[in-house]
């Protein structure tokens, strides 16, 4: 009797035993397991963007990325213009506000947090019938004030010049004029567009237009002009010759939290900042020099 009860009792705690293991290690399996996805089940809800549309051709692309990453979250991105994001991510009718400039004085003590996401490169352009290929400074400065009129006056044809670019709410014209104009004021005389893709489409379409667009937007249908003689790449940019670019930023109204963190840092991520920003038309910001 002693014997059987000795064999039952071994049986037993082998059982407990092989139990124990078991359970360690289906826990262990499954902590982890929730844990590895714990990220994507807790990021959930709705973000909601407005603002520059120079960077619409960075954001869309990131945010189908992102919602396929954390199928918990709709992102919804609108243009409007780099003040409008500002202006409503400030109010709160919006939690990102997408802009092409530095954060104004009139709105430091809204209580705004900077994130600057990416540098944004900007182009002249011209119909593709344009037989000037360059433009200086100088040229620029006058065409944008109206000083210069006729193309035959930087060595084109004998044709009046059309300026088509952006309302004042716009972050791409306060980047030109930053830049560009150095505090000079632009012509009235020009056709104003909302859109850096609708400036695009118009001179495209206008014999003797010119105008200025984030680099993405610039397609084969225009003609891109070079910058005192300095044509527009990336690795110019980088290396400090050609000037005409700003950082685009992503404000929030006080530190991000949840799903909109998890968006903007996901966009500085370097999974997003060395894979597809480049690809995208732009430059990661940890390429650019201190």
């Amino acid at each position: 009797m002693f014997n059987k009860m000795k064999k039952l009792l071994s049986v037993g705690a082998v059982v407990a035993s092989a139990a124990v293991l078991l359970t360690g290690c289906g826990g262990g399996g499954q902590q982890a397991s929730s844990s590895s996805g714990s990220a994507a089940q807790e990021i959930s809800g709705k973000i909601s963007a407005s603002g520059s549309t120079a960077l619409l051709p960075l954001l869309k692309p990131a945010q189908e990325a992102f919602q396929d990453k954390y199928d918990k979250v709709t992102v919804n991105i609108a243009g409007g213009g780099s003040f409008t994001g500002m202006n409503q991510v400030a109010e709160g009718s919006v939690q990102i506000g997408n802009s092409d400039v530095n954060l104004p004085d009139e709105y430091k003590d809204k209580g705004l947090v900077d994130h600057k996401v990416v540098v944004e490169p900007f182009v002249f352009i011209v119909d593709k019938n344009n037989k000037v290929d360059n433009i200086t400074k100088q040229q620029a400065i006058d065409i944008l004030t109206g000083k210069i009129t006729n193309w035959k006056e930087v060595g084109g044809d004998d044709q009046p010049i059309t300026l088509i670019h952006r309302a004042k709410s716009s972050g791409s014209r306060a980047t030109i004029s930053d830049v560009v104009l150095k505090g000079a004021a632009f012509t009235d005389n020009a056709v104003i567009q909302d859109s850096n893709g609708a400036v695009r489409a118009a001179i495209a379409s206008t014999p003797g237009s010119i105008g200025y667009v984030d680099a993405p937007y610039a397609d084969d249908s225009v003609k891109i002009l070079k910058f005192d003689g300095v044509e527009y790449s990336p690795e110019n940019i980088i290396a400090g010759k050609y000037p005409i670019y700003g950082y685009g930023h992503m404000y929030t109204k006080g530190e991000p939290t949840g799903a909109v963190k998890a968006f903007i840092d996901y966009i500085l991520s370097d999974e997003f900042q060395n894979t597809q920003v480049e690809k995208l038309g732009f430059i990661p910001v940890n390429k650019m020099k201190k």
